[in-house]
């Protein structure tokens, strides 16, 4: 992120480029030492309303970042001496004591806690389905109805449930921390599930005409480059931004000209970003140096594959399958374990591929899952075993909610 340069741009842009880089840097360091999310979002809202009053007149400040701060600091100690009460006290007297001995504005240096502000979003005590919710309003700003509509969750509802995630950091003291390294490879798993979630909402939608989903994948790879720079030791989350810019550079190839879905076997390598695909490459080249393999780093592998079509001309499937394998060892994950099969498939032939699926028709959450019946409807396929592949593409598309994708498995069926 560039620094900003006040003086050659209007107030209120000033005050857009700073909650678009900064406003998660600055929640994160007034809630890390209150603990209250909430009282720091009103605050900062507050002082970005007061900058839109004075500045125009005062004129922009040298870092108004630190004007901003300062500023929403004041408005949370004022809350707190309204308060009055023992537990807001505490929290009033840390920032009394930043007010006592205040830094020139223009020195003011401001910590960036946005990596414990993620954290305490994805801490244990936070409902799983929250916490990519709550990190985009937090770290990034987004309001409830946005969030909402991204995550197909009426505005209200949405509303109230982030609403009670704030008051439960607050209530049973979540630490503002990064953890100790005992705890530090699970915490950091959720963040980076959470990071995922909001790339997959983003991803849905490749040609970026839903207004609910729009820039999300984005916004999810700026929080991927921004937890590999302030965790450059964790292999793990340079493996999830080569996992998000490797799918990324795939994007425009997903839809033909007339906006129908291409499956990535039938996409034109040379639609792919190249660009892209080589920052992919050496993000996971650097995570994959320091030998600590993981989930993501695997998906990424997977991914890397897949990307050297644009070069070979064809996929080494061989490889894909012993990714899968490994990626099957450390997650148990069913949705690999129906890509293994499809991967068993181009290596070995349907057949081979058709067993391995049988062999996971005990798990009932197959019923409704459309990837399933897709799969199978495509081995059948290729089988020749039309009657099962058109019970299996009849059971993809009444599952299949996107109208793209079901007109796809409706050509495939026809």
């Amino acid at each position: 992120m560039g620094q900003l340069n006040p003086g050659e741009l209007s107030p209120q842009r000033v005050a857009e480029d700073v909650a678009r880089h900064s406003y998660g840097k600055l929640v994160a360091f007034l809630s890390a030492r209150t603990r209250d999310v909430a009282g720091a979002e009103d605050a900062l809202s507050e002082a970005f309303a007061a900058a839109l009053d004075e500045w125009p007149v005062s004129g922009v400040p040298r870092t108004p970042e630190a004007w901003l701060l300062t500023v929403a600091r004041r408005k949370l100690v004022d809350a707190g001496r309204r308060r009055h009460t023992a537990d807001a006290a505490g929290d009033t007297i840390i920032l009394l004591t930043d007010e006592l001995f205040p830094a020139p504005d223009d020195e003011m240096e401001i910590p960036d806690d946005r990596l414990r502000l993620m954290f305490a979003c994805a801490h244990p005590a936070i409902e799983a389905s929250v916490r990519a919710p709550l990190m985009l309003q937090t770290v990034l700003g987004f309001d409830a109805a946005t969030i909402g509509s991204a995550f197909l969750v009426p505005p209200a509802t949405m509303g109230q449930r982030l609403v009670r995630a704030k008051s439960r950091i607050r209530a049973t003291g979540i630490p503002f921390s990064v953890p100790g390294q005992d705890e530090l490879a699970e915490r950091l798993q959720a963040v980076l599930e959470s990071i995922y979630t909001i790339y997959t909402e983003g991803w849905s939608d490749p040609a970026g005409t839903q207004e609910r989903s729009r820039g999300l994948a984005q916004e999810a790879i700026w929080l991927g480059r921004l937890v590999c720079s302030l965790l450059p030791q964790e292999a793990e989350a340079f493996g999830l931004l080569a996992l998000m810019l490797h799918a990324e550079s795939r994007r425009a190839a997903r839809r033909d000209a007339a906006g129908e879905f291409v499956p990535l076997a039938e996409q034109d390598p040379l639609r792919w970003d190249a660009a892209m695909m080589a920052e992919a490459e050496a993000v996971l080249q650097h995570g994959a140096s320091m030998a600590m393999p993981g989930r993501f780093q695997y998906e990424a592998a997977v991914q890397s594959v897949h990307a050297a079509r644009r070069y070979s001309g064809q996929t080494d499937w061989a490889s894909v399958l012993l990714l899968y394998d490994a990626l099957l060892a450390c997650t148990g994950s069913i949705v690999v374990a129906i890509n293994r099969a499809v991967a068993l498939s181009n290596l070995e032939g349907a057949p081979a591929g058709l067993a391995a699926l049988d062999a996971l028709e005990g798990d009932a959450r197959l019923a409704e899952y459309q990837p399933y019946w897709a799969a199978r409807a495509e081995l059948h396929t290729r089988a020749g075993q039309r009657e099962a592949a058109r019970h299996a593409y009849e059971r993809a598309i009444g599952l299949e909610s996107d109208p793209v994708l079901r007109r796809y498995l409706q050509r495939r069926a026809g």
